[in-house]
């Protein structure tokens, strides 16, 4: 390796490096700003949090590297250009194909990198994402009774304490509203002052009660004008509350097993085999249905004698016999109803099962698209950075965002069509084909010293016209009279 090459290679892994750190930053805090409220509040371990940030950190990869490397790309031949070192290396007879070489094989391999880590650690990763996150959003919130409010997270029971000691665990003044036994019957209890302990398994809340009494109302139908009320004292008396659903408990391991976003390409071409013959399947079904259906209706319009069992429309039409002619236009509407039925049923569930299928496709094809748009957004931001000579954080922050917003809503549009059918899977890629003639003429146009996109050639273009132009309105109109005109010679 050359010396010029470890200089370019040294300018382009940095950007790299930090947009990638970016990028999953910028994602994982979309992630948690939209699953806030599934973290907060339920007491959580910290080894909980980090491990589930972890797996949905490693799912933003895929998306993330084919943004850095548009960025870097961008911004280490905008910042070559804006230095004038592309000028320097372009006059020691180094050319730009030459000068982006380097860049070009740390795409190439970052491609391949890609491509392993969305069929290898990708669908592992979001196996333990799901699984965590299912986890979590199951776990209800820690028991935390505050004073003067009325906490209802323990099913079947409202507990209300007007003051709670420094300690966190005595309570003043409390009353518990016991609805574990339907609505027919009211029990509560009130306690002076107490203390609350979990035991040590975390299954159960303990309430030990001192000084109260246990009131019971009967308001059931035998007892819906007498309503009974039953008053019991006690000196201490210990409730216990099943808080095991507050545990924060691990699904097991087969539970997302099958799901196509965990699954690798070799599984995904598999699983869509399998798809399409059920696919085949439910249109036989469908198809012998309706011809069965058409099957009796041929038989029944060549013998009217047995039309009592369908319905013979000439014959319904022309009966005078009223009563007759009313049950054979009964059976014809339900014999209609029930054609409806099938179809608008094999309808659903031939749309259900092409859009699952579509799914798989979609997976399948995402893997390779994004792996792909690494190389293809280094051939757009390479280029585009040489032409327009712009380093730093601006002119190539804006770039990259422009390009990779409109790959991505492309992207976005072609895979809402392909999962309704709208297009073939094959659409997905038509993202792809979009931005390969557009990285081809910037590629060209970089290349070969094209001044097509220079900024300044554009201006002195545009400030020779005006001139120009000014130069014709000021110049003084044949047939104006008052112009001289030069002597006759």
């Amino acid at each position: 390796m050359k010396k010029i090459d470890k200089l370019i290679l040294k300018s382009f892994l940095g950007p790299l490096l930090l947009t990638f750190t970016i990028a999953v930053f910028v994602l994982l805090m979309q992630f948690v700003w939209k699953y806030i409220d599934d973290l907060v509040g339920k007491g959580l371990e910290v080894g909980v949090i980090a491990e589930l940030l972890l797996y949905a950190s490693a799912t933003f990869v895929p998306m993330a590297l084919p943004i850095a490397v548009l960025f870097a790309s961008i911004m280490t031949m905008g910042n070559f250009g804006e230095k004038y070192e592309l000028v320097a290396m372009k006059a020691g007879g180094i050319s730009v194909r030459r000068i982006m070489l380097p860049m070009a094989f740390v795409a190439l391999l970052l491609t391949g990198i890609a491509f392993y880590f969305a069929n290898n650690v990708l669908p592992v990763a979001m196996y333990k994402y799901r699984v965590t996150l299912y986890d979590i959003q199951r776990k209800k919130p820690a028991v935390s009774i505050r004073p003067s409010e009325y906490y209802t997270d323990i099913d079947g029971y409202v507990i209300r304490v007007n003051h709670k000691d420094p300690d966190g665990r005595t309570l003043r003044d409390i009353i518990i509203y016991d609805h574990t036994q339907g609505i027919d019957r009211t029990n509560i209890v009130v306690a002076d002052h107490g203390y609350m302990q979990t035991t040590p398994d975390d299954n159960y809340l303990l309430f030990t009660l001192y000084n109260g009494y246990n009131y019971s109302e009967l308001t059931d139908h035998d007892n819906a004008q007498s309503r009974p009320l039953t008053s019991i004292g006690f000196d201490k008396q210990i409730l216990t509350f099943d808080i095991s659903s507050f545990a924060f408990k691990k699904t097991t391991e087969d539970f997302f097993s099958g799901h196509y976003q965990m699954l690798n390409v070799a599984q995904l071409d598999s699983t869509v085999g399998v798809l399409n013959q059920t696919l085949d399947t439910r249109y036989n079904e469908f198809y012998t249905t309706l011809l069965n259906k058409m099957r009796v209706y041929q038989y029944y319009t060549h013998h009217p004698a047995d039309s009592s069992a369908f319905l013979n429309v000439k014959q319904a039409i022309a009966d005078t016999n009223q009563i007759h002619r009313h049950k054979l236009l009964t059976q014809a509407r339900a014999q209609a109803f029930n054609s409806s039925n099938d179809v608008q049923t094999y309808a659903s569930l031939i749309d259900a099962d092409r859009e699952y299928l579509n799914r798989h496709y979609i997976e399948l094809m995402r893997k390779f698209t994004l792996s792909v748009a690494c190389l293809l957004l280094f051939f757009i931001g390479a280029p585009f950075g040489s032409i327009v000579r712009k380093g730093g954080l601006g002119m190539p922050l804006v770039a990259s965002v422009i390009f990779f917003v409109l790959y991505y809503v492309i992207g976005m549009i072609n895979e809402k069509s392909v999962r309704e059918s709208a297009l073939e899977p094959i659409g997905m890629w038509i993202s792809t084909f979009v931005f390969i003639p557009i990285g081809a003429l910037l590629t060209w146009q970089a290349t070969t010293d094209s001044s097509l996109f220079d900024l300044a050639t554009w201006k002195r273009w545009l400030s020779i016209k005006n001139r120009h132009a000014a130069a014709r309105t000021d110049a003084p109109s044949p047939a104006d009279p008052a112009t001289p005109v030069p002597p006759q010679q």
